[in-house]
């Protein structure tokens, strides 16, 4: 009894774990999606209604995704108090925070850190470009974290479980 106890929590481990990693696969695109989306109303905020950056953040925290929306309100935040840091600095800083609890990898994130140095920088139309060159270069992660995600997702729920029954064989 014991022993098929042992058996049983081995094999729910190891499907565990690959369940959480296909889940990052999965997670990915739709972090992604949100940040164009968020980028999209930023990009709007600025160059139609010509919102100050710092209520622009605001308004795209407000709307956006729920796992968006720290990354926008904290970089708020820091325009807001009175430190006295640029806006590039304010985006650093939200972004130092916000990385640990998403999905988004490497490239993604130094998408959102050349769009950081062009934040508050210029005026509404240079704003404009540098935020759909950003949207460009989301969308080509998209389609790539897209591609990824539908070989990935199956491959880890099934390798998960797999290891665990091979855990178990080599074990017993």
């Amino acid at each position: 009894m014991l022993k098929i106890l042992a058996c049983l929590v081995i094999i729910s481990g190891g499907g565990i774990c690959g369940v959480l990693i296909a889940r990052g696969y999965s997670l990915r695109p739709a972090e992604l999606r949100s940040l164009k989306s968020a980028l999209q109303m930023l990009e709007t905020e600025i160059t139609y209604a010509a919102t100050p950056l710092a209520e622009a953040l605001g308004l795209v925290a407000a709307r956006a995704d729920y796992r968006l929306a720290p990354l926008f309100e904290e970089t708020r935040k820091e325009l807001l108090s009175m430190s006295g840091c640029t806006a590039k600095e304010a985006w650093e800083k939200a972004l130092l925070k916000f990385y640990p609890h998403s999905f988004l990898i490497g490239c993604d994130m130094a998408i959102l850190r050349r769009l950081g140095g062009a934040l508050g920088i210029s005026d509404s139309s240079g704003q404009s470009k540098h935020l759909m060159l950003a949207m460009e270069q989301v969308e080509a992660e998209l389609k790539k974290a897209e591609a990824s995600a539908l070989q990935n997702v199956k491959l880890w729920n099934s390798l998960g479980f797999l290891g665990g029954i091979v855990i178990v064989l080599i074990f017993y």
